[in-house]
């Protein structure tokens, strides 16, 4: 067969798969509006937002609590989880002897295999007894133990291959002339990989960050077994909460005969894809300004 028209069938089998993928997520978020526009029609969508009374039997959907425990949970896991993770990954990259790398890079990816679950398990019987003893003993207070800090304490170890992988990647693939460069004009080894690598390197950086945001914003069994899953807002870290994602999990399936109900959990897994969607989309703006302003 001609090369010519090889190329032509590889380059719209190419197009055809890239584009299966963007009508996919039209039609899943066109299903999920779908099924969210009873509950939508009955109440406003600030009403729903911004109420906290959760009661399906009595009619009250108010998601406020599931949607500041979720960005809470998160936001304290990408808290926890990043700055361990970069300087994990400026190590390994720039510092790190082989043997060591060697050994760290495996057990990190050992780290990405493992099934959510075994995470919660861990969580359960390790960091929410943590929590419990500690906060008692040092606070003079008396919690279960599961909490927003469990959750995220167990969402930023299940992010953090994803974090220290993509940097560790993107540091090392920084061109060897930069450093050396930097380092022939005097600068130290450190001024060279805070000022040139990772001011480099940054776009790779902030790309894994946002991965790590969508795995955690998402993640739904190890999340349920540790936070608490109680609907209320959360006041602190060492309070219960419920995210969306655990929610949708423990209730779907269940009462579903009661009016409005199973359109009202749809509707929680909407939030969830439009503030996927939005993030990602931020952060592609953000990356194109940062890739235009890098060497």
């Amino acid at each position: 067969m001609d090369r010519g028209i090889v190329d032509v069938l590889a380059g719209r089998v190419m197009w055809a798969v890239s584009a299966f993928s963007l009508v996919l997520v039209f039609i899943i978020a066109s299903v999920l509006v779908l099924k969210s526009m009873p509950i939508l029609s009955s109440r406003s969508l600030v009403e729903l937002l911004i109420t906290s009374a959760w009661n399906p039997p009595r009619g009250e959907f108010g998601f406020y609590p599931f949607v500041a425990g979720t960005f809470l949970v998160t936001g304290l896991t990408l808290l926890l989880a990043c700055p361990v993770c970069l300087l994990t990954a400026v190590y390994l990259a720039e510092y790190a002897p082989r043997g060591i790398r060697g050994i760290v890079k495996p057990a990190v990816d050992l780290l990405a295999g493992i099934p959510s679950v075994i995470f919660g398990l861990w969580g359960v019987l390790f960091i929410v007894p943590l929590i419990k003893g500690y906060a008692a003993r040092l606070l003079g207070i008396n919690i279960t133990g599961y909490s927003v800090l469990a959750g995220a304490i167990v969402l930023a170890i299940m992010v953090s291959p994803i974090l220290i992988s993509i940097s560790e990647e993107v540091i090392r693939a920084v061109p060897l002339q930069l450093r050396e460069a930097s380092v022939a004009l005097g600068a130290t080894s450190w001024q060279t990989t805070k000022h040139v690598v990772l001011r480099k390197a940054l776009p790779g950086i902030f790309a894994a960050v946002v991965l790590a945001f969508g795995r955690a914003f998402g993640e739904t069994m190890a999340v349920l077994m540790v936070v608490g899953n109680v609907p209320q807002v959360p006041t602190s870290v060492l309070d219960p909460a419920y995210p969306i994602p655990a929610l949708i999990a423990n209730e779907y399936g269940e009462m579903l005969s009661i009016p409005f109900y199973d359109s009202a959990l749809l509707f929680g897994a909407l939030i969830l894809l439009i503030v996927v969607s939005v993030f990602n989309i931020m952060a592609r703006i953000v990356l194109v300004k940062l890739e235009g302003r890098s060497f």
